[in-house]
């Protein structure tokens, strides 16, 4: 088991349409690495999945999107099916919630369609990532450089391309969540860890620009 993860909290966004092994296949390698994973929906009680064109499982939803904040979760998967993102991306706080994700620059993976909702929120432009071959034309019409790969790492975006990538994708996100949590952690606890002498208190309000400007 993966002590980075143990304990670590992942949000998986889908709605129906998901491509059952793509939502499936992720999540059972990041809860035997120790991660605990909600399923976060925009509603319902549960979410209509499918085996390609043909309807699979119905997956109970732990979460609803309207519950939920970015600030509650470590990482951030975005499993593909054609119908499932394309209903995402349609959706605001569902594009929202993916941006806040990436502004703070928080480990996100996204395969085969998945990447829709990363254009949708502005999230490629400068990037390197992979996807089902017919969304090439919108990566690179946002601004990001598409590659046909089974599993790209720009960063903290971790992407690939088909169900058929799965092992690799289920591998890396395993390694690049705990690696980029664990550093993430580390230095927020360095942060959390700096003293002030009692003469030289940390800067207030007035020592960055004022009230007004600390609050943006």
């Amino acid at each position: 088991m993966s002590s980075g993860l143990q304990g670590k909290r992942v949000a998986i966004l889908a709605t129906d349409g998901v491509e059952q092994v793509e939502l499936e296949a992720p999540r059972k390698a990041l809860d035997d690495a120790g991660a605990v994973t909600h399923l976060i929906a925009p509603k319902g009680e549960s979410i209509q999945a499918m085996n390609h064109d043909e309807k699979g499982a119905r997956i109970p939803v732990d979460r609803l999107l309207a519950d939920v904040r970015p600030s509650d979760y470590d990482a951030l998967v975005l499993p593909g099916g054609v119908a499932n993102p394309d209903r995402l991306r349609t959706d605001e706080k569902a594009v929202q919630f993916v941006r806040e994700f990436m502004l703070a620059d928080k480990p996100v993976a996204a395969i085969c369609h998945a990447p829709w909702m990363l254009v949708e929120a502005g999230a490629v432009a400068g990037r390197t990532l992979t996807s089902w071959p017919s969304l090439k034309t919108d990566i690179r019409n946002a601004g990001g450089e598409w590659v046909d790969e089974v599993v790209r790492v720009d960063d903290r975006l971790i992407t690939s391309r088909t169900p058929a990538d799965l092992p690799n994708f289920c591998a890396t996100i395993v390694r690049e969540f705990e690696t980029r949590i664990e550093v993430e952690g580390r230095r927020v606890e360095t942060m959390g860890e700096q003293s002030f002498p009692a003469s030289d208190p940390p800067p207030g309000p007035s020592a960055i620009g004022g009230e007004g400007a600390a609050r943006g």
